[in-house]
C-alpha cells in the first residue's frame, strides 16, 4: 500500500498538463508562422489590421503569429460581362453588352486593398465601364456606332484602360457583345436600306435602258447605211433592179400582161 501512495504522490497532473499546453503553444506558434501562396494569387500582410507594404508572391511566407496577418488576393485573369446603356450623338438611346478581362497589378494588390477592399469589381470596375461607354459613345451617331463598331471598341477600350489603371488594375481584353437600339430607330434604319435598295435598282434599270437605247440606234445606224449602200449601187447598175424583182418573183404572169412572159426582150 505504501508504493501506491508513493507512484500516485509522484505523478504530478498539473506540471503534465501545463508541458502539453506549452508544446501545444509552441505547435501553434511555429505552424502559425508560415504559410504558402498558391498559384495565381498574392499575399496582402496586415499587422493589427493596418496594410503593410509588403507583398508575398506564390510560395511560402513567413509572419509574427497573433500580430500578423496574410489575405490572399486572386491575381489571375478575371472576366466580367454588364450591359451599359448611353446616348449617341444624334440623341439615340442605344444599349450594349459590355464583356471585359481584366487582372489586378501584382505588385499593387496591397494599395487596392486598402483603397477598396474585397469589392472593387462593384466599386470600380463596373461604374468606369459605364462612364467609359457613355464618354465614347456619345462622339459617335448611331449610325456610326454600328459602321465604325471596331474604331468605337478601342476608343472604349483605351478610356477604360486609363480609369482602371489608376486604381491598379489592367485591362487584358474588351469587346462590345451587341449593340441594341430603340424599335423607332431600326424601323428607320430598315427603312433607309431599302430606299438605298430601290435606288439601286433603279440605276441599274436605267443604265440597261440607256445601252438598250444604244444598241438600238447603232442597229439603226446600220441598217440606214446598209440602205444608203444599196441604193447607191441600185442607182449606179440598173441590172440590179432587174435582179432584185427576179429574186421575189413567184413564178406567175401578172394578168394585165396578157400571160406574156415579163422578160422577153430583156439582153442577155
Amino acid at each position: 500500500m505504501p508504493d501506491i501512495q508513493e507512484t500516485f504522490s509522484a505523478f504530478k497532473p498539473k506540471k503534465i498538463i501545463t508541458r502539453a499546453i506549452i508544446v501545444i503553444i509552441v505547435l501553434i506558434v511555429i505552424f502559425g508562422a508560415f504559410g504558402t501562396i498558391g498559384a495565381g494569387e498574392r499575399g496582402i500582410l496586415l499587422q493589427f489590421g493596418a496594410v503593410q507594404e509588403t507583398v508575398f508572391g506564390e510560395g511560402l511566407y513567413f509572419k509574427i503569429p497573433f500580430i500578423q496577418h496574410v489575405v490572399k488576393v486572386d491575381v489571375k485573369i478575371q472576366k466580367d460581362e454588364v450591359p451599359a446603356t448611353a446616348s449617341s450623338k444624334d440623341l439615340q438611346v442605344v444599349t450594349s453588352r459590355i464583356a471585359l478581362n481584366y487582372h489586378l497589378d501584382p505588385q499593387s494588390v496591397n494599395k487596392v486593398w486598402q483603397e477598396v477592399g474585397s469589392s472593387y469589381n462593384t466599386r470600380i470596375i463596373a461604374p468606369a465601364i459605364q462612364e467609359a461607354v457613355k464618354a465614347t459613345t456619345a462622339k459617335f451617331t448611331a449610325e456610326e456606332l454600328i459602321t465604325k463598331r471596331e474604331q468605337v471598341k478601342d476608343e472604349i477600350k483605351a478610356n477604360l484602360s486609363e480609369r482602371l489603371l489608376a486604381h491598379s488594375m489592367i485591362v487584358d481584353e474588351f469587346n462590345i457583345i451587341d449593340f441594341d437600339f430603340s424599335r423607332a430607330f431600326n424601323e428607320a434604319i430598315e427603312q433607309k436600306v431599302t430606299a438605298e435598295q430601290l435606288k439601286l435598282k433603279a440605276e441599274r434599270d436605267l443604265e440597261r435602258i440607256k445601252i438598250e437605247k444604244d444598241q438600238q440606234i447603232t442597229q439603226a445606224e446600220a441598217k440606214a447605211q446598209a440602205i444608203q449602200i444599196e441604193a447607191q449601187a441600185l442607182r449606179a447598175n440598173a441590172q440590179v433592179v432587174e435582179l432584185r424583182w427576179i429574186e421575189k418573183w413567184d413564178g406567175k404572169t401578172p394578168q394585165y400582161w396578157g400571160g406574156a412572159s415579163p422578160f422577153i426582150g430583156i439582153n442577155r
